[in-house]
């Protein structure tokens, strides 16, 4: 059985680990694959058609907590425990649920200190007492709430029968009913950088490179961490020593053993070079740049929107990019009242001839080619480990316009954008 320490607002974990309010769900994950001798029985619950409605959740079972995160974000949000008989808890040092110890409601007043009266849910039958960053829930039949309530001291009842806690909830804020994910905690940073949010640089028709905005641990200093951010471009013919100067070294370095997309070339047919183009992959930043093989100089861009479903999910965090091309033709404001309704629920806008169509990772793919008009038979792709093996999110298709290539997944989400040089 775990034991844990509580941290309103803030976290749940050990000496070992801990859960953080604010980080991503690839830290989090992370963190279930280094404990995997501990931490059991691992659900991963998203929504397959709407995974921007819905918020992702890792359930341990076997341990009675969910972490849940924004799906938009991916950051987590809430920490659950739904089972407090499958844990030891503790707060400041002293435990309030154990096998000995009962979290009832005289213990979390013991425990935690005075707190505003609680909430009464006659409907569900459950009292909620708040304090800030942390809930705790109790299931309390009717007929031992008084007429007049005024919170905990109205309840009346017989001795022995104090309700026990049933749920607890950890979260920023006071506000349970409005509960958001708070920005990543500098303990989560662990000396590596992160997107703020990507734009992507384009001139007549044709893609340029693209701006990070950028954010990391600003000092050396243990006791004196403060986030920095930083501002960079990077274009086009670049070196690697020029990005690497930028944005500092890649977390992988891949080279292309093989390029599936070669056999829709013109030149397919040509024997393979000698020698092999390379991705700089930064996970934290949703983006791999490849450079060429004979010039060390940047010529594609690959901007990862990491939706659940998709085979690489999980190996980078969400691109946060805003990409604007000039429609081939745009619609007027009233000229499809259906699109511009389902664009307000997605990120893709509808602007005028002159500002363009703007596009982000959560821009949905039957607003995108309404407008753009890109190829219309797509290229059909599916990965695989081994050649002996199937993906079981099944394959995604490829759409070309201008220098852009869109990968679309079949719930209609974006999968990954591909920038490259003409």
């Amino acid at each position: 059985m775990l034991e844990l320490e509580v941290f309103p607002e803030r976290s749940l974990g050990c000496e070992s680990w801990e859960f953080v309010l604010g980080m991503h769900l690839s830290a989090a994950i992370s963190i279930i694959h280094h404990q995997v001798e501990v931490l059991k029985g691992v659900e991963l619950l998203y929504s397959d058609q709407n995974p921007l409605e819905v918020d992702i959740i890792i359930r341990l079972s076997n341990d009675g907590i969910k972490l849940i995160f924004d799906s938009r974000c991916q950051r987590l949000k809430v920490i659950e425990v739904y089972s407090m008989k499958k844990l030891k808890l503790k707060y400041s040092g002293m435990s309030f649920n154990t096998p000995e110890i009962s979290p009832t409601i005289e213990q979390i007043d013991q425990s935690f200190g005075a707190t505003h009266p609680g909430v009464y849910d006659a409907e569900k039958q459950l009292y909620s007492l708040h304090f800030r960053g942390l809930s705790f829930y109790f299931p309390v039949e009717a007929k031992y709430q008084p007429q007049y309530a005024h919170g905990l001291g109205s309840f009346q009842f017989p001795n022995g029968a104090s309700p026990h806690v049933s749920k607890m909830r950890i979260y920023s804020g006071d506000d349970t009913n409005d509960v958001e994910a708070p920005l990543s905690p500098l303990c989560c940073y662990h000396n590596h950088v992160y997107l703020e949010q990507l734009e992507v640089i384009r001139e007549n028709h044709l893609t340029h490179g693209v701006r990070l905005k950028v954010s990391c641990e600003g000092t050396q200093k243990v006791m004196d961490l403060k986030k920095q951010m930083l501002g960079h471009d990077i274009r086009f013919g670049e070196s690697c020593q020029d990005v690497c100067s930028k944005i500092g070294s890649p977390q992988r370095i891949y080279y292309k053993a093989e390029d599936k997309m070669r056999i829709h070339s013109c030149s397919a047919f040509k024997t393979q070079a000698m020698k092999s183009d390379y991705f700089f992959n930064y996970f934290t930043l949703g983006l791999d740049i490849l450079f060429d093989a004979d010039t060390d100089t940047v010529k594609k861009f690959v901007l990862h929107t990491n939706y659940p479903g998709h085979y690489d999910f999980n190996m980078y965090h969400r691109c946060e990019f805003v990409l604007v091309v000039m429609p081939n033709k745009c619609l007027a404001p009233n000229s499809s009242p259906s699109a511009s309704s389902s664009s307000s629920s997605t990120q893709t806008q509808i602007m005028s001839q002159e500002e363009g169509l703007k596009i982000t990772a959560l821009s949905k793919w039957d607003e995108i080619a309404h407008l753009l008009k890109p190829s219309q038979r797509p290229v059909v792709l599916n990965r695989t480990s081994t050649t002996n093996t199937t993906n079981p999110f099944g394959s995604t298709f490829c759409y070309g316009f201008e220098d852009i290539i869109f990968e679309v997944m079949p719930n209609g989400h974006l999968a990954a954008v591909t920038l490259y040089q003409v």
